[in-house]
C-alpha cells in the first residue's frame, strides 16, 4: 500500500518507518529542509532504540523516502497520516494551526478517494474540523479517521510493531476496511483493533495519558505523606502494586513527569473540560502537584548547604525526561537547573543522549561532561534527575574519590537505603527516610 506521512517528528518518523517495515511504500513529508536532507542521507534525526536499523533497511530497500514537496509526497497515496505538532497554547489548549494548515493544502491535491488519518494527539472534534477544511477545496471523496498513537518513548518501535491495542475512530465502512488491512500485520497475535466514532477515539488518547499521569501523581503524593509519617514508599508501592486492580506500573515516585505527552495532554483535557463548563478537579490537582514535585529536592539541597548555594558545584546525572530518549520537553532536570543556577550554583551535567538538545536550548548555562564521573570533579553534591540504567550501579569507589561531599540528592530513588548507610552517604530521595552519613 502507498502511504504518506506528513510530519517527521517523533511520531511521524516511527510511524512511517514501521509501516515501511511491513512492506508498504512510505513517503514522509516535512517542511524542514535541513531535517529532510539528513533523513534522505540516511541519518536518523531522533534517538529511539531499534529505530535506526529499521530506518536504514527500508531506505536501502526503497520502501521509505523523504521529501519537502507535499504534492509529490502524497501522489498515489491511499492513506495520508497527519503526524504534526500540536503544541500547547498559552491557555493550555492544543494548537491546531499546523494540522489545519496541512488540511487546507491537501484539499486541492487529492486526486482519488483517500483516507486522511489524524495521528497527532488532537482535541475532541478535530476530525470534523479537518474534514471541513479539506472538503472546502477537495474535488474527490475522502474520509478523516482518528488513529491516536500510544507510543512510549524508549520502546516506541516495539509498541508500534506489537501494539497492545489499536484505536481507530471512523463511521465510514470504506475507511474501516482500509485501516483493517493496514494494521492486520501488527495484530496477528490477537491484540485488538478497537473501532469507535472519531470523537471517542480522540478522547481515548487524552483519557489514557491523563489517567497514567494521575497514577504517577497519586504515588508522588503518597511519597510526600510517607516522609511525614516515617513510612517507606518502596514498601507501600509493592503492597499496592500486587493488587491486580491497581497493577505495578506507574507507581514509582520521583520528581514529576515530563515529556511530550503527559504535561500537554493533561493540560489540554483540563482546558477542553473548562471550555464545556466542567471543572475536572482531579486533573487540575494533578497539574498542580506535578509542578511542585519537579523541584521538591531544591529546598533540601539548600538546607544541606546551610541556605546558600553560591560557589557550590552540583553534578547532575540525567537530562532527558526519561531514560532511553533524547527528549527534554518538560524534563524536570531543566527546572532544577534553572533554580540551582539562580541560587548561584555551577551545574555540571551528563546524559547519554540528551546533551546536544539541552545545549541547543540553554547554551552554556551548564558545563557538559562526556561521562558521569567527569561531572563529579570538584563537585559538592550529586543530583540525579533521570533513571538511566548506567546510573544504577556506578563505581562508588570512584564516586567517593571525586565528590567533595558524600551527599546525593536522588530524584528517582535509584539506590538502596541500606547500601547508602553502609557507604556513609548523606542521601536524600523521594518518600523514604533521609540517610545522614
Amino acid at each position: 500500500m502507498k502511504i504518506a506521512v506528513v510530519g517527521t517528528g517523533y511520531v511521524g518518523l516511527v510511524t512511517g518507518t514501521c509501516f515501511a517495515e511491513t512492506g508498504n511504500t512510505v513517503t514522509c513529508i516535512d517542511i524542514d529542509q535541513e531535517k529532510v536532507k539528513k533523513l534522505q542521507s540516511g541519518k536518523v534525526t531522533i534517538y529511539e532504540p531499534g529505530l535506526e536499523n529499521l530506518f536504514t533497511r527500508n531506505i536501502n530497500q526503497g520502501r521509505l523516502a523523504f521529501t519537502t514537496d507535499l504534492a509529490e509526497g502524497i501522489k498515489d497515496a491511499k492513506i495520508i497520516f497527519l503526524a504534526l505538532p500540536t503544541p500547547q497554547g498559552a491557555d493550555g489548549a492544543a494548537d491546531l494551526k499546523y494540522v489545519l494548515k496541512v488540511a487546507d493544502d491537501l484539499g486541492p491535491l487529492l486526486a482519488d478517494y483517500t483516507v486522511l488519518v489524524d495521528k497527532s494527539t488532537v482535541p475532541v472534534g478535530t476530525a470534523e474540523k479537518v474534514a471541513e477544511r479539506v472538503k472546502a477545496k477537495a474535488r474527490v471523496e475522502f474520509d478523516v479517521v482518528s488513529n491516536p498513537e500510544f507510543l512510549r518513548e524508549g520502546v516506541a518501535v516495539e509498541d508500534f510493531m506489537k501494539p497492545e491495542r489499536v484505536v481507530i475512530g471512523t463511521d465510514s465502512a470504506k475507511a474501516r476496511k482500509i485501516m483493517e488491512t493496514l494494521y492486520a500485520p501488527f495484530v496477528r497475535q490477537g491484540n485488538p483493533l478497537i473501532f469507535m466514532d472519531e470523537r471517542s477515539a480522540e478522547l481515548t488518547k487524552y483519557a489514557a495519558n491523563s489517567f497514567l499521569a494521575a497514577k504517577i501523581t497519586f504515588m508522588n503524593e503518597i511519597a510526600n505523606l510517607c516522609e511525614k509519617l516515617g513510612a517507606n514508599v518502596d514498601d507501600v508501592r509493592k503492597g499496592m502494586g500486587t493488587d491486580s486492580r491497581i497493577g505495578k506500573r506507574f507507581l514509582f515516585p520521583g520528581i514529576g513527569y515530563g515529556g511530550s505527552c503527559f504535561p500537554k495532554d493533561v493540560q489540554a483535557l483540563a482546558k477542553s473540560s473548562e471550555d464545556v463548563g466542567y471543572d475536572f478537579k482531579i486533573l487540575n490537582s494533578v497539574i498542580e502537584v506535578n509542578e511542585d514535585m519537579k523541584t521538591r529536592l531544591i529546598p533540601q539541597v539548600k538546607k544541606y548547604f546551610k541556605g546558600s548555594l553560591k560557589g557550590k558545584t552540583i553534578a547532575m546525572w540525567g537530562l532527558a525526561f526519561k531514560p532511553h530518549t533524547d527528549d527534554i520537553r518538560e524534563a524536570p532536570a531543566l527546572y532544577n537547573i534553572d533554580l540551582l543556577v539562580a541560587e548561584g550554583a555551577k551545574v555540571k551535567v551528563h546524559d547519554p543522549e540528551a546533551m546536544s538538545n539541552v545545549k541547543k536550548l540553554i547554551g552554556d548555562k551548564v558545563e557538559y561532561c562526556e561521562t558521569p564521573y567527569e561531572t563529579l570533579h570538584d563537585a559538592d553534591a550529586l543530583f540525579i534527575a533521570t533513571e538511566w540504567p548506567e546510573f544504577r550501579t556506578p563505581d562508588f569507589d570512584k564516586v567517593n574519590a571525586l565528590l567533595k561531599n558524600k551527599v546525593i540528592f536522588d530524584g528517582r530513588n535509584l539506590y538502596d537505603l541500606e547500601q547508602m548507610k553502609e557507604l556513609g552517604y548523606t542521601y536524600y530521595s523521594v518518600g523514604r527516610e533521609t540517610i545522614h552519613g
